[in-house]
Formats: structure tokens, C-alpha cells, sequence
């Protein structure tokens, strides 16, 4: 039986308060909300914080609003669940909604937060182990050791980012607010990451995300997501795919965006897809070349590497697969993508 360690649960009723308690401790704590991972990580002892800031009772993080100019304010406390049954995200932000529905299983979804998924520490299968099994191999860079088992003689971590609502999220060019001891500031998703699987987050340790702010969607916006997994729940992505379209009157493409997740220790765009995708029609045989161009693309892009669970080889022959997919259901409106 895995138990958890002795550790002392704070409970503060506002983000200000949360942040002094981590600023009082330091390194040695670590906020929790729904702790659908951290309690998970910390009895297989790869987190090992002496305080837990529990966040489960600051109102401000349950914040859930779609303002009159079109902005989605989520506070990071929201539910996966209930973003992914909310009615005015799957109309204004569908492939958040779809994104968030595939995490993990209906019970993790009702405890699992928005801001615990953006916030998901990078996964390994060389990581995520026991401590008697990581012991046994004589551990890895990420925790404890001094070697990469996933690439020979490596010096940096390749541990994958895994957090579904992560790609859409970027594809959507949300931007996330923090607050930390000095004061609040606003970071744009993209600029979030870090490619090294240690610290994939350009974060301090004092600092709390409060809540993701998405900006007003184009009038013509469809998206969707797609999730490659070995089951029809419970897994973390194998590869996940973001798509964005932005369709105009006369139904040509306006704007695209595509981004990978579960490739690397941060979120992958694909470079080229709104280059091949806008100013063609969104349905048709035109639609379907740009489609099977932008795959080709991925697939150019996208190499996986064997650091999570599944042939890396087979991964790669699935990203075009995905991406067209993915980007078929984000014109037709039928998303989400992902194996039943």
C-alpha cells in the first residue's frame, strides 16, 4: 500500500493568504486543489512538501464569468467537469470544453481544476514510477539522479508536458494570471514554457495562478481536440491535438492555429498549418489537400521520443492521423477526437 507522508494541510481563504503561506515556507510547501496528481506523485514520493496550501476554499478561484465583450474569465479553482458541461464554453470555446471532458474520468474531472491542468507537472515513464522502482533503476535526472534514461548521456530532462487543456488553450491565445509576493501580472500561454522536463514553467515558487482569461473568439471560430490513449478514459495522452479555425462569410479559412501536446516538455505549434490552411474553403476537396498538407507537416515536426508509455514510432505514425482528424471535426463541429 502506497501511503502518503506526514504533511501539514493549510487552509487560507484568500489567494493573498495562500501566497504569504508560501512564501512563509519556501520550498518545503506546495499548493493543492483538487490533488488528483500531487497526492498520486507525493505517495510515490517524487514531492515531498512539508505544507500543503489548500486552495479548495478561496472563492476567487471559483470565479466563472463570459463577459459582454466575449472574454471567458475561468478561475483556476473551476472544475474540469464543469467546464467541459458549461454550455457557454462549449458554444464560445469548444475545443477547451472537449479538452477538458477527455481528462482523466468522471470522478477526477469533478476534483480536477482548470489551474491543476495547466499547472500538470511533466510526466515520464522512467519518472512516474514507485520510489522502490525508481530506487531499483538508480533513479533518473528529474528526481534524484544524474541520468536520462530516455535519452543516453542526455543532461537535460525530456519529461513530456501531458495537460490536455494546455494546447487549446494556446490555440484560443489565453492568457493566465498569476499572483505571487510581488503582486499579480498576466502571462500569455505561449510564453508560459520552458523546454527543460525539470521546470517546464517559467514560474516562482511563491506564485499562485488564479485565473485564465480567453479573448473574445472570431465570429466564424470552430475548434476541437484530439486525444490519442491506450483506453477510452483514465490515461494520460499519448498525443493530444489542438485545432483552431477561423471561418468567414464566404467560408474560407481566416485563421488556424494547431498545437501538439505530450511531444515534448512543452506544447508544440505546428509551424506551418496556418500558412497552408488560411484562404481555402472549409469544406470541399481544397479543404481536404490543405488537411492532408498541414498533417504532413505535423508529422515533419512531431518526433516523439520513448518517455511515456506506448512505441514512440507508432505515436508518430498517429500525429497525422490525429491532426487530420482533429482538424475535419473542428469544421464540421463534430469533435471530439479520440479512441473509444
Amino acid at each position: 500500500m502506497l501511503r502518503l507522508p506526514k504533511t501539514r494541510v493549510a487552509k487560507p481563504t484568500t489567494v493573498a493568504q495562500a501566497v504569504a503561506l508560501l512564501v512563509e515556507h519556501g520550498e518545503v510547501a506546495m499548493p493543492i486543489a483538487g490533488g488528483t496528481d500531487l497526492l498520486p506523485n507525493m505517495k510515490h514520493g517524487l514531492f515531498e512538501p512539508e505544507v500543503l496550501v489548500a486552495l479548495g476554499g478561496i472563492k476567487e478561484l471559483q470565479r466563472f464569468e463570459l463577459q459582454t465583450d466575449g472574454t471567458l474569465i475561468l478561475g483556476a479553482g473551476v472544475s474540469l467537469d464543469r467546464i467541459a458541461a458549461d454550455e457557454r464554453v462549449q458554444r464560445t470555446a469548444p475545443a477547451l470544453a472537449q479538452a477538458a471532458g477527455l481528462v482523466a474520468g468522471p470522478q477526477l474531472r469533478r476534483m480536477g481544476t482548470l489551474g491543476g491542468n495547466v499547472m500538470l507537472d511533466t510526466r515520464c515513464q522512467w519518472y512516474n514510477q514507485t520510489h522502490f522502482w525508481r530506487q531499483a533503476l538508480g533513479y533518473c535526472l528529474k528526481k534524484d539522479g544524474t541520468v536520462c534514461h530516455v535519452v543516453a548521456g542526455g543532461k537535460k530532462c525530456v519529461a513530456a508536458a501531458s495537460n490536455d487543456t494546455a494546447p487549446t488553450l494556446m490555440t484560443l491565445q489565453a492568457t493566465l494570471v498569476f499572483e505571487g509576493r510581488s503582486g499579480r501580472r498576466e502571462v500569455a500561454i505561449d510564453d508560459l514554457w520552458h523546454t527543460d522536463g525539470i521546470h517546464n514553467k517559467k514560474l516562482g515558487t511563491d506564485e499562485i495562478l488564479v485565473e485564465v482569461r480567453v479573448p473574445p473568439r472570431a465570429t466564424g471560430h470552430r475548434g476541437a481536440y484530439g486525444k490519442l490513449r491506450e483506453r477510452g478514459s483514465i490515461d494520460y495522452p499519448m498525443l493530444g491535438v489542438a485545432a483552431r479555425l477561423d471561418v468567414g462569410r464566404d467560408g474560407a479559412v481566416e485563421g488556424a492555429d494547431l498545437v501538439l501536446v505530450a511531444l515534448q516538455a512543452r506544447p508544440v505549434r505546428v509551424r506551418r498549418a496556418a500558412e497552408l490552411l488560411i484562404g481555402v474553403p472549409s469544406s470541399g476537396d481544397n479543404f481536404a489537400e490543405a488537411v492532408a498538407a498541414v498533417a504532413e507537416a505535423a508529422y515533419a515536426q512531431a518526433h516523439p521520443m520513448p518517455n511515456i508509455p506506448g512505441d514512440h514510432e507508432w505515436r508518430r505514425e498517429m500525429v497525422p492521423v490525429y491532426v487530420a482528424r482533429t482538424l475535419h471535426a473542428a469544421a464540421t463541429g463534430t469533435g471530439p477526437v479520440h479512441h473509444v
